[in-house]
């Protein structure tokens, strides 16, 4: 059971959870030699979190989740948030942080602007579950 940042975290990246984090999980992608090649946003080393669940709340993106509760449209996400253990070298702790008050229809706007993207199969949106 593991908790992951999904895709609301994109180009949004706050910072707020990385504080709350006793385990220092919470990373980004800045590897030595190159440009990221992935998405601006924060990732979760899935064997590093301990599951305390101190970062959910933090996020005003709302973009953090357990993965069981993986909405079909943000189930990528979980691959991507592996990677950060699987190439633990190239992502760090970030040092900045934003902590930017947003409103709740931002948090609506990015929800809905992600969930249109993913488009699933079946052509229903997938609800995120509420916190």
């Amino acid at each position: 059971m593991a908790v992951v940042i999904t895709r609301l975290c994109r180009d949004c990246v706050d910072g707020a959870c990385v504080d709350q984090c006793p385990v220092e999980a919470i990373v980004e992608h800045r590897p030595a030699d190159r440009v990221s090649e992935l998405p601006n946003q924060l990732f979760i080393d899935p064997d590093l979190c301990i599951c305390c669940n101190a970062c959910i709340p933090e996020c005003p993106w709302e973009a953090i989740l357990h993965e069981e509760d993986m909405p079909a449209a943000f189930v990528d996400d979980i691959a991507l948030n592996r990677r950060a253990f699987e190439k633990s070298d190239e992502y760090h702790v970030p040092v900045t942080r934003l902590h930017r008050r947003v409103t709740s229809e931002e948090v609506e706007q990015n929800r809905e602007k992600w969930l249109n993207a993913a488009e699933p199969a079946d052509d229903q949106a997938v609800p995120l579950p509420v916190a």
